[in-house]
């Protein structure tokens, strides 16, 4: 099972390497392929005054010593076409964020490098609608036919986040997991689709109920999760109040696996 997981943002250093350092169990796990994730700028944030992270230079430097000193495979999001390539010869998945997941450009620009590309879906998409964020991704890299397995090969996922309900809240629907599974492997954001969007001058979210939409996406089926995890997300710079706090993460990854091992995906 995939597990994408890390803070939202690259806060201070010795912030990042002991959340780094709470993962490692997860990452030695025989039955999980490991992926650190954190953000080195979040472009997309509510207020102009909110922290957005250390920037492309630095944050691309923090990640080659996380690399370095714990060998994680590491994913960050990138909203311009420029940060693609500097991004991709460091990172090994490059997300693309639900707000920009119908931008040419920046699709063709992460294709072009060697890293995976994981593409969040869209809150105001259907499921169908993101065969052609899929396409983009696979033309580009020399395939025409977009199904499952060609998206697999060519190191292409999607990530399911909830679609905007009303003007402040976020609904998944579980039908878009089995839907979506037919263009590429998906992944089930569990953090990002609690939000609760734009309440004031920030975003916020309830994390009491990711393990429920976690444990409902493992009973569909899917091929792994996005938690975005913090060891005090009461104190986190950005997305606390949907963060789960790295031993939560452990109980509700063990839950997962019990739900999968039960219904026989394992």
């Amino acid at each position: 099972m995939k597990i994408l997981t890390g803070p939202c943002v690259l806060e201070d250093r010795d912030t990042v390497m002991r959340i780094a350092e709470k993962l490692k169990p997860l990452s030695e796990d025989k039955r999980v392929e490991f992926y650190f994730k954190a953000s080195f700028d979040k472009a997309n944030r509510t207020s102009l005054s909110s922290f957005r992270g250390p920037g492309l230079d630095e944050g691309l430097k923090i990640f080659q010593e996380i690399k370095e000193q714990f060998g994680y495979k590491v994913v960050t999001d990138i909203h311009e076409s420029y940060q693609a390539a500097p991004a991709g010869e460091i990172i090994d998945i490059l997300q693309i964020p639900a707000f920009l997941c119908r931008q040419t450009d920046l699709l063709v620009a992460a294709a072009k490098t060697p890293a995976k590309v994981n593409i969040k879906k869209g809150q105001f998409l259907a499921a169908d609608a993101m065969k052609h964020p899929v396409e983009k991704i696979l033309n580009t890299r020399g395939i025409t036919e977009v199904n499952y397995e060609n998206s697999d090969k060519a190191g292409v996922w999607l990530c399911e986040r909830g679609n905007t309900f009303g003007y402040g809240a976020l609904v998944v629907d579980m039908r878009n997991l089995v839907l979506m599974r037919n263009y590429a492997p998906v992944i089930f954001d569990a953090t990002h689709s609690v939000q609760i969007p734009s309440t004031g001058g920030t975003t916020g979210g309830n994390s009491a109920f990711v393990p429920t939409m976690a444990k409902a996406a493992a009973a569909v089926g899917v091929d792994g999760f996005f938690f975005e995890t913090h060891i005090n997300p009461s104190v986190a710079l950005s997305d606390g109040p949907n963060m789960l706090k790295v031993d939560d993460m452990y109980k509700l990854v063990g839950d997962i696996f019990a739900i999968q091992d039960a219904l026989g995906y394992n």
